[in-house]
């Protein structure tokens, strides 16, 4: 037994002196040592915090590019700006537009068969084409442009106060969650989920939080023993109920709509009218399971990241008064208060739209970008990486690099009036860049914008108590609030006008 404590430690340097030995020329920087079987997977948990935070540490400490090993894949991760440009540019955009096999999408994404998990080629091509032409263009956004203003009117009804009181306290999570639940589906399938249906709006969201909630690292993607040996059993179990639950939801959800039930729209411009459309031409290419892989990943995607940022920026705003009273002077001196703000109002609210960049800034909502692999060798920053290299840039390290950024930890709407958010060019990507950036920007721009102007246009805000709004976040693979938000509100005259 003796002879194993000497034997074992022994064995155990002369690997990690092979694995670091063979590594091959002009790789990255790494971290030693990378241990045996797991590589670098220990850093994670020596810190025990979010992703990001342990990766930014990681940077800050050993440089914006390294070259780790999580079990058998090699993972380059980039923590700035120009690196991440170099990236996300020319030919290496097209070597790291795909997406690594990971479970998540496998199962949770109907075997990457959905626009954000697709690997690069003439499938995911056709299906962005669809996104960019039929869902986000600016013709389609026009379309619905009604839906979104009455969506936003029934938010401020959802709200508003008794007359007989003067204040209430509102769960503005659950305000903004339905308010941009029944703009989505609407857009999707031509209807609000309210009075009898309201029950379904809940149901939705709670799909899409549990959905990214099992987003988070699984092992079993870096070291396939730990499937083998059943440890990741009870996560995929979790996935494929989840699944089970979406396919009962969304199946109904479209019997629903080919029957006209509760349909208010015109079917052809809505989504899933766009998908039945091109499933009846060619219905080998457009099975049920495709239609339905497309749909939910753009629900679950808007949904989750508009109501989170929303709620990030009224937590904000809460915690910083003045920029809530200047805001909401803005709307006043601009819009008026015998009117609604309205989405063509925001180009002439430029700090409402500081307030919605700074908030992406501080929580973007995705803060390490879904990870890109490398489909061939290739060269970033004069380094070779392998073929198969797994790439997570740190949107949210680059975001809080005070290289980059004067006093970063701080909210300051104030700073995106200058020159301080455009150089480099991609020290802020809330939407990510190159190839597979996020197409449904086109949306969440003005919706968010609109959700946040209209609320603090109508009411006057403020915390629940004396301490400030608690800013935990929450696991998973978007950057939520864990707590809901509640806030006390007042209502301002012009809710007077209200129909």
């Amino acid at each position: 037994m003796d002879l194993l404590y000497i034997i074992i430690p022994i064995i155990t340097i002369i690997l990690i002196f092979l694995i670091n030995f063979c590594r091959g020329k002009n790789l990255p920087p790494t971290i030693f040592p990378a241990l045996p079987i797991i590589g670098h997977l220990y850093l994670l948990f020596l810190e025990r915090q979010p992703l990001q935070r342990t990766l930014n540490k990681l940077s800050t400490k050993y440089g914006p590019i390294l070259l780790l090993r999580f079990g058998y894949r090699n993972v380059v991760v980039v923590a700035d700006p120009l690196i991440t440009e170099e990236c996300f540019t020319k030919d290496n955009d097209v070597i790291f537009a795909n997406r690594p096999k990971l479970t998540f999408a496998t199962i949770l994404a109907y075997n990457s068969t959905n626009t954000a998990w697709a690997p690069y080629g003439p499938y995911w091509l056709n299906l962005r084409g669809i996104e960019r032409t039929e869902f986000f263009s600016s013709l389609r956004l026009q379309d619905f442009y009604d839906v979104r203003a009455e969506e936003g009117k029934a938010m401020l009804r959802s709200i508003n106060v008794p007359e007989d009181t003067s204040s209430k306290e509102v769960d503005l999570s659950s305000v903004f969650a339905d308010f941009i639940t029944n703009v989505i589906i609407m857009w999707t399938a031509g209807k609000r989920f309210s009075g009898e249906d309201a029950a379904k709006a809940k149901e939705l969201q709670e799909i899409v939080k549990t959905t990214f909630q099992l987003g988070a690292t699984n092992l079993g993607d870096y070291l396939p023993f730990l499937k083998w040996l059943g440890f990741t059993k009870d996560l995929e179990d979790r996935m494929r109920a989840l699944v089970d639950l979406r396919d009962t939801f969304f199946r109904n959800l479209q019997e629903e709509f080919k029957q006209g039930t509760g349909v208010l729209v015109d079917k052809n411009i809505t989504m899933l009218g766009v998908m039945l459309k091109l499933q009846a031409k060619d219905p080998e290419y457009w099975p049920d399971e495709i239609i339905s892989a497309v749909l939910l990943n753009l629900i679950s995607s808007c949904i989750d990241d508009c109501s989170a940022t929303m709620i990030w920026a009224l937590a904000l705003l809460l915690n910083n008064p003045s920029a809530l009273k200047k805001a909401q002077e803005e709307i006043d001196t601009v819009v008026g208060t015998e009117r609604f703000l309205e989405e063509s109002d925001l180009s002439n609210l430029p700090y409402l739209g500081c307030v919605v960049k700074e908030t992406m800034r501080l929580y973007p909502i995705v803060p390490t970008l879904q990870p890109h692999e490398s489909s061939e060798d290739c060269v970033v920053q004069g380094y070779n990486i392998p073929k198969g290299t797994v790439l997570i840039v740190n949107q949210w390290g680059i975001h809080h690099d005070p290289n980059l950024w004067s006093d970063p930890e701080s909210f300051k709407p104030e700073r995106f009036e200058g020159t301080e958010s455009t150089t480099p060019k991609l020290k802020f990507m809330p939407f990510s860049s190159g190839l597979r950036m996020c197409a449904g920007y086109a949306l969440a721009v003005p919706v968010v914008g609109l959700a946040i102007g209209l609320v603090i246009q109508s009411f006057d805000w403020e915390r629940i108590s004396e301490d400030l709004v608690d800013m935990t976040e929450n696991g998973g693979l978007v950057l939520i609030k864990d707590r809901p938000l509640i806030a006390k509100c007042t209502p301002r005259p012009i809710m007077q006008n209200l129909d």
